[in-house]
């Protein structure tokens, strides 16, 4: 339902980067973006009656029971921010999460079409680390609709308009400047800033970094492709690929299993 008003921001931005003497926006690169939503969205659509009829399934079982009021309305948001930072962390140091996730960071720009770059087995992914929820008591439907906020408001963190917030949201808030780290390939920048709304979590379990050199985005090796299939997909081939090459158990979960860039040492392929 935000898509419309997404698409307005976007031409907005167009519009004022331009009339600014600059162009946050590259045709072949925004194409690419829209592509992965596209894909994206269909999976969603798919998917997404299976996964709230799990959830409701779980609720029957579940320990506690959050109100719903005000404050339990605010807790399921807080506490669904927490799960986001731990999912977003494992994103970059689980090796099949990053598969999922490295279409997001498969951009050289960083402008709010960047923010709708997602990826068609991200909700494959997601759904790894929200089950717990209802099973805490989190009604399933509280539970999307904290969610649809809080993506929301990350899609405001996806610019380069926005330089610098009011001292106190910059130290509690994720805000574009935070974002814009997290989307640098530069080596001080690379898996930190993990927050959706709060930029507290980070703060608290040491993976925050400040904005402060200019922001290098995309990959530390870039895809260098605008195919659609490619974007998607390409990380996952290389798994598998790696997958075949695995020669015990114990290499192919570590394949699986271990950050992205310290994987183990395979046999060269005849």
């Amino acid at each position: 339902m935000a898509l419309p008003v997404f698409a307005l921001l976007v031409v907005a931005e167009v519009l004022y980067t331009r009339a600014r003497g600059s162009n946050a926006y590259a045709l072949k690169d925004f194409a690419g973006s829209m592509s992965q939503l596209g894909i994206n969205s269909l999976v969603r659509l798919a998917i997404g009656g299976a996964l709230i009829s799990l959830h409701f399934f779980l609720y029957q079982f579940r320990v506690f029971e959050v109100p719903n009021t005000v404050w339990g309305w605010v807790l399921t948001f807080v506490v669904i921010d927490f799960v986001f930072y731990w999912y977003h962390r494992a994103q970059h140091r689980v090796r099949f999460i990053w598969c999922a996730h490295v279409v997001h960071h498969s951009s050289e720009h960083m402008n709010l079409g960047t923010a709708l770059r997602q990826s068609p087995t991200g909700p494959f992914t997601r759904a790894l680390f929200y089950w717990p929820l209802p099973l805490l008591g989190f009604h399933p439907l509280m539970v999307v609709g904290a969610g649809a906020v809080a993506t929301i408001y990350a899609f405001f963190t996806h610019t380069e308009v926005v330089k610098k917030l009011w001292a106190p949201l910059e130290w509690c808030l994720v805000t574009p400047s935070h974002h814009r780290a997290h989307h640098g390939s530069n080596p001080e920048y690379v898996d930190r800033n993990y927050g959706n709304v709060f930029i507290v979590w980070d703060r608290l379990f040491g993976t925050f970094e400040p904005e402060v050199a200019p922001v290098r985005y995309g990959l530390i090796t870039n895809i260098d492709t605008y195919n659609p299939l490619r974007i998607a997909f390409a990380e996952w081939v290389r798994l598998f690929k790696d997958s075949f090459q695995a020669r015990s158990v114990r290499q192919l979960a570590q394949l699986w299993l271990r950050p992205p860039r310290a994987q183990p040492v395979l046999p060269e392929a005849h």
